[in-house]
């Protein structure tokens, strides 16, 4: 039982799991589609705000090169194009977000 406590305040395996509210948006997260090539999202984001902007780069399925805005509320990511228009609903599950977009294809988005 004491190595486990251990662990757990060492960051081990019971110390891992993070919530979507403890993970920063930054950066470069990569969009994965059954069927489409994968491309990269870039996150902009002021120090702990729970919303900003995108920029895709080339290739990405469906109507995500116009992903232009994101916002993180209650667990959910929404993706959004420059018009505001949601494009797909996420959850946080494992280090990833993994959802459906508007059109109802599987959609994962990962470090």
């Amino acid at each position: 039982m004491l190595a486990l406590s251990l662990a757990g305040c060492a960051g081990g395996p019971l110390g891992t799991q993070k919530s979507a509210a403890e993970f920063t948006m930054a950066g470069r997260w990569i969009l994965s589609a059954p069927g489409a090539p994968s491309c990269g999202l870039n996150f902009n984001v002021a120090p702990g705000a729970q919303q900003g902007t995108i920029a895709p780069e080339g290739g990405c399925p469906g109507d995500f090169f116009t992903s232009r805005r994101w916002t993180l509320a209650e667990g959910t990511l929404t993706i959004a194009d420059e018009e505001s228009q949601p494009l797909a609903q996420l959850k946080f599950a494992d280090d990833r977000f993994a959802g459906q977009s508007t059109g109802g294809i599987p959609i994962t988005l990962t470090r």
